[in-house]
């Protein structure tokens, strides 16, 4: 609670909120994700057992094992999905203002929320399994569950051509990230709606003329926003489960597409490793989970994009409690117009990056695998703890090419290699 008494004490009481909602979305970026580290572990052992793995990387919240009682089932799936969504919107809510009729004394304090995201009880594989084979992306695949090829041939014979020395591209070869892709460019219109109708409404639900966005526009909320307010009615705990609907229902598309753009981060990162194979230190079979994670560019990106991006959702509401006499009168909420469209921009250009992930082809003659583990039980042929990947054997009619305990030499442009469809243009699904 503040008593905002001059305008300085407004400006510095609006820096303070914001520099404390940007923290606390990052804690709760921090905590969800940690959560989701375990999560994805405990679901990748889940189909394992069920024979149903086939990428290293899952959507975690949109994929789930059999029965609805199992700990990574639709049911506790889907009360994942709405704690993650509340644990965002508590971040956007947990600090409002409380505003003081002059002369009058106001009752109440900070407005304080918490959201629990618990780990049902999700089973995580034992380290010492005897059933869990090592590979480039996957700690944890049952033996049974792939069939090795002796000839390690996926598809029919291939020639390497030197001009055209790249893989197939994440979009055409998982087949979840083009849905991932459309549904990012989906919320951006989406969005871009939203702050249509709100200047829409602005300009025919109010006498005042709408002004140009460009002359009003700013980062933060300014003195004179285009803007809308809306009174909500009830007090109490009935008046604070509105906010949270009305918050939950506008934000939960970001929170989800956020959560879904982990997926072609995490496949990009499977391949990378994979591409290590032809590096000079090799591929390591096993590896700190928690290193790949923060020495890759693009899951650090993604890690700072989610708790900025949501702060600037919460840019663009305010939500304010007047107390008249030490009584709560009304809470109302505001839309800014010009910081929805900042949040628009912001996620056009998030889209626009991830679909240039998705489109990018990696370059080299190693087949890509982006995680896919039959793929990868096709492509390698001698397990070590540090591998490489090239040319092996010159064979009638075709050479071979395959992993090694040792560097191997490049593979021969002018030979034509038992084949791999993974480098097609078609799903490796």
């Amino acid at each position: 609670m503040a008593n905002m008494d001059s305008p300085d004490d407004v400006i510095q009481l609006g820096w303070q909120m914001e520099i404390v909602l940007l923290i606390l979305n990052l804690i709760v970026t921090l905590c969800t994700d940690s959560i989701g580290f375990v999560h994805d572990i405990s679901l990748r052992s889940a189909l394992a057992s069920e024979s149903r793995l086939r990428f290293n990387t899952n959507l975690r919240l949109l994929t789930t094992a059999r029965g609805w009682h199992n700990p990574n089932g639709a049911l506790l799936n889907g009360i994942m999905a709405v704690l993650l969504i509340i644990s965002y919107s508590s971040a956007s809510l947990l600090v409002c203002v409380n505003e003081t009729m002059p002369g009058t004394p106001s009752s109440g304090g900070p407005c304080f929320h918490r959201a629990a995201s618990p780990h049902f009880g999700r089973r995580t594989p034992s380290p010492g399994d005897d059933r869990i084979v090592r590979d480039a992306g996957c700690q944890n695949l049952d033996v049974e569950l792939l069939t090795f090829r002796f000839d390690r041939c996926t598809g029919p014979p291939y020639a390497i051509d030197p001009d055209s020395l790249s893989g197939a591209c994440a979009w055409r070869a998982h087949p979840s990230i083009r849905k991932i892709v459309i549904s990012l460019w989906g919320i951006v219109v989406a969005y871009a709606g939203w702050a249509a109708l709100v200047m829409y409404i602005y300009k025919h639900g109010t006498t005042m003329k709408l002004s140009s966005l460009t002359e009003k526009w700013s980062f933060f909320p300014n003195g004179f926003p285009n803007a809308i307010l809306y009174h909500l009615p009830g007090v109490g705990i009935h008046r604070w489960i509105l906010v949270f609907v009305n918050m939950a229902v506008i934000q939960g598309p970001l929170t989800l597409g956020l959560h879904c753009a982990e997926l072609i981060v995490n496949i990009i990162r499977d391949e990378r490793q994979w591409r290590c194979a032809t590096g000079m230190k090799g591929l390591r079979t096993t590896t700190n989970p928690l290193k790949s994670i923060f020495t890759n560019p693009f899951c650090l990106g993604l890690f700072i994009a989610k708790p900025f991006l949501h702060w600037m959702f919460g840019l663009s509401f305010s939500i304010s409690d007047v107390a008249i006499d030490g009584i709560l009168e009304s809470s109302a909420i505001t839309m800014f117009t010009a910081q929805i469209w900042n949040l628009c921009i912001a996620l056009a250009i998030f889209a626009c990056l991830f679909t240039l992930i998705a489109l990018h082809r990696p370059r080299g003659p190693q087949p890509a695998t982006y995680g896919h583990l039959q793929t990868l039980a096709n492509l390698v042929d001698e397990w070590s703890p540090v591998m490489w990947w090239g040319h092996k054997e010159d064979m009638i009619p075709y050479c071979h090419a395959g992993t090694s305990d040792h560097p191997l030499p490049d593979v021969k442009m002018d030979c034509v290699y038992a084949g791999s469809g993974v480098g097609s243009h078609s799903s490796i699904s």
